[in-house]
């Protein structure tokens, strides 16, 4: 039986002239949500549009618009691929992520059209229908954060919200549980306007006090255990993959910015990814310097840099004590594929043979423990896109890490005369992580957005951009488990599990009222 109270017509609510533009819209405005831009708004706003586009349409018209809205996004957000690889890995990527977003929206355009019949009653159009519609854009998130060849956690919902009130909530439920509220309330929206028995007034109100429930809602309460002042160094040093520069100079720069700070009482130095272009673990010279500096600072140093170890290069970064060397190594557990390594490469080879031959070595995928013992505190080691990954903040916070220190080498995605927006968005990251686990994250580049942001996700202190610098400050640390890390990737499973087991129920009744269709016709 068809429900009164809400329009299930086969009548879209655009003409399709008029939906691929709007859906196109909607996925540059889902880009303006996220730095740099930042209007973080605009995230759920931008979903509600494209859920409009979907209403009344099938599967495949849905999958059209979906496609159309994720190129949109994905070649706008990830546009600094283009600043020195050029446009085919930039073109090559978003088409791949575009694919995803498409599955996705096709499915959720069969939720949006068949859910009210699923569950007629008003609580179930209001309540079970956004409910599944956002589960299934959180399974769609999931995966293509880890998959293909790892994944790329880049452009999720939750990333958009690390500077707005939403933002708290990243303690309680994570980044997979913050975006398939943001997607909630952008699907509530549209199911809100389809009710039409309700007034303006209610629907108003249910919107506002949804809203205000998850404003009002307070972060995990992060309990201080001590604290550690540290010295964070940005060499300003270029240090892109395909950059010119004599060797020892990235070293040399890090050295520069470091001296001044002699004198400083300081529990550790932390570097960035590449803070030294010479391995330590095979040139005397390179750890004669490292020696100095551990020695002069009378702290350790937590550097970054490429070793070669049993013929395989690694992507590593290394605790180093003045007269002891590398006494702890974590090599990167998430290279990343067609840059720090070439997966398939004969495969891939025919396609782009002169952009898969610049990728000459491929760093192996590291198996150490990601914390360091620094003297009797635990630091979470993550490399450039490790902070992305959801299982390694995870491994590190279990293992007791009291705050993370997150190496970082931006440079092949900007320079001062051509900004691009990469490394903020990698800061908002860090930023999540940092309320996510109520730790201190130490975010330190080579070239830019260098902070120390606090558990709350305020900002200590920063480097600017493209500047060599310093900080040196008195930062918090902290044991405390929070509700997001005890639950792990368990809200995730069951998010998406609601929506995956809601679009089956939504082709049933599909496939249901089409069948007893055609059976009244013959007869």
């Amino acid at each position: 039986m068809v429900a009164k109270g809400i329009d299930v017509r086969a009548v879209p609510l655009y003409p399709i002239w008029l939906a691929m533009p709007l859906a196109a819209a909607s996925g540059v405005l889902l880009d303006g949500a996220f730095p740099d831009t930042g209007i973080w708004p605009l995230a759920p706003v931008a979903v509600a549009l494209l859920f409009t586009t979907l209403l009344g349409r099938g599967p495949w018209m849905g999958w059209l618009l979906g496609l159309i809205a994720g190129l949109a996004f994905w070649l706008t957000h990830i546009h600094w691929l283009t600043l020195y690889l050029g446009p085919l890995p930039w073109v090559a990527l978003a088409v791949l992520q575009a694919i995803f977003f498409s599955i996705a929206v096709a499915m959720i355009s069969v939720v949006l059209r068949w859910g009210p019949r699923v569950w007629p009653s008003r609580l179930g159009r209001l309540g079970m229908v956004p409910l599944v519609v956002a589960g299934l854009w959180t399974a769609r998130e999931a995966i293509a954060a880890v998959w293909p060849y790892g994944g790329f956690a880049w452009g999720r919902l939750a990333l958009s919200q690390t500077e707005g009130p939403f933002a708290g909530l990243l303690s309680l439920v994570g980044a997979s549980g913050l975006s398939f509220l943001i997607a909630l309330l952008a699907a509530l929206g549209v199911q809100l306007l389809r009710e039409r028995t309700l007034s303006f007034s209610w629907r108003g109100g249910i919107a506002v006090a949804a809203i205000a429930l998850l404003i009002a809602i307070p972060a995990w309460p992060v309990l201080q255990s001590g604290t550690t002042r540290l010295a964070a160094v940005q060499g300003n040093a270029n240090a892109g993959l395909f950059a010119e520069y004599v060797p020892g100079e990235i070293l040399a720069n890090h050295v520069s910015e470091t001296l001044p700070l002699v004198g400083e009482d300081v529990d550790m130095v932390v570097w960035p990814e590449n803070g030294s272009d010479i391995d330590p673990l095979r040139s005397e010279l390179s750890a004669r310097t490292l020696d100095s500096i551990s020695e002069r600072m009378q702290a350790p140093l937590v550097v970054g840099t490429i070793t070669l170890r049993d013929d395989k290069f690694y992507n590593s970064s290394l605790l180093w004590k003045a007269g002891e060397g590398a006494v702890q190594i974590y090599d990167k557990v998430h290279p990343v594929p067609f840059a720090e390594y070439m997966p398939d490469r004969e495969f891939w080879r025919p396609f782009a043979p002169d952009l898969i031959d610049l990728i000459s070595r491929d760093y192996e995928i590291g198996t150490q423990s990601n914390i360091f013992d620094i003297d009797g505190i635990l630091a979470g080691i993550a490399i450039c896109f490790d902070i992305a990954d959801d299982q390694l903040v995870k491994e590190m916070i279990s293992g007791g890490s009291e705050l993370i220190l997150a190496q970082t080498n931006n440079a092949d995605f900007g320079s001062a005369e051509r900004y691009t927006d990469e490394s903020i968005q990698q800061l908002a990251i860090a930023r999540m992580r940092a309320i996510e686990t109520g730790r201190t994250v130490v975010n330190i580049s080579t070239v830019s957005s260098s902070a120390i942001i606090a558990p709350d996700g305020s900002t200590i202190a920063s480097i600017p951009d493209f500047t060599a610098g310093s900080m040196v400050e008195e930062v918090p640390l902290s044991t405390t488990v929070t509700p997001a890390i005890a639950a792990g990737r368990g809200i995730e499973w069951l998010v998406s599990g609601l929506g995956l087991a809601g679009f089956v129920l939504a082709v049933i009744t599909a496939a249901r009222t089409r069948r007893s269709r055609v059976m009244v016709s013959r007869g």
